[in-house]
C-alpha cells in the first residue's frame, strides 16, 4: 500500500459475529475504503498506510468509539 492522502477521513468500528473478529474501516470523503484492520491488531496496517505516527491517537479513538458509529477522523 502507498501512503494515503489524508484529507477528510472517516473511521467506523464494526462488530464481528461468531468467529469473525471486530474490525475497523478507514474511509475517505467519498466513503471509498482506504484500509481495514482488526480492532486488536492495528499496527501493521497503520504502518503500511503511513499513519504510524498517529497510532496512539487512533487506538485511543477506536477504544472509545461505539460499534456502528461513523466518526470523522481529525488528523
Amino acid at each position: 500500500m502507498e501512503n494515503i492522502n489524508f484529507g477528510a477521513m472517516y473511521i467506523i468500528k464494526v462488530k464481528g459475529i461468531a468467529k469473525i473478529p471486530d474490525y475497523v474501516q478507514l474511509r475517505d470523503d467519498e466513503f471509498t475504503l482506504l484500509a481495514y484492520f482488526r480492532v486488536d491488531r492495528p499496527d501493521k496496517t497503520l504502518d503500511k498506510i503511513g499513519l504510524s505516527s498517529k497510532k496512539e491517537y487512533i487506538v485511543t479513538l477506536i477504544e472509545s468509539l461505539p460499534f456502528g458509529k461513523i466518526m470523522k477522523l481529525e488528523l
